[in-house]
């Protein structure tokens, strides 16, 4: 059984609720032939990834921090400038945190390629 490729459109989607259903094609845990140790997920193609919604007041609450390595240089930005900055950042974090944490989570994340708007490579 080979990779099939999903294609999912985001628009309109609660980032959350999105993304746990992407950690879970992407793990392969739909599939009659799940095995954790193995990443048999399919490819995800997300498009209109920039149209994703958040709910309630967090695209001014929720932060995302980042380190510089110097000293105080802690970085913080909130939902709205990471979308208006990187539009796919926001829904790519969302979904490799909700993958297991181990060595297959970067073989799944290169599995998801993400599209802020219609037009994709796939």
């Amino acid at each position: 059984e080979g990779l099939r490729y999903r294609l999912v459109d985001a628009r309109g989607e609660v980032v959350g609720r999105l993304a746990s259903r992407l950690s879970i094609l992407l793990q392969g845990k739909d599939k009659p032939t799940y095995q954790p140790h193995k990443s048999e997920g399919d490819v995800v193609v997300v498009v209109n990834a920039a149209e994703v919604t958040l709910t309630g007041r967090k695209m001014d609450q929720k932060k995302y921090y980042r380190h510089t390595g110097y000293v105080g240089g802690l970085v913080e930005r909130t939902a709205r400038e990471m979308m208006n900055q990187e539009p796919t950042f926001v829904l790519r974090k969302a979904v490799e945190r909700m993958l297991p944490k181990n060595k297959l989570r970067r073989e799944m994340m290169r599995k998801l390629r993400v599209f802020p708007g219609e037009r994709h490579a796939f």
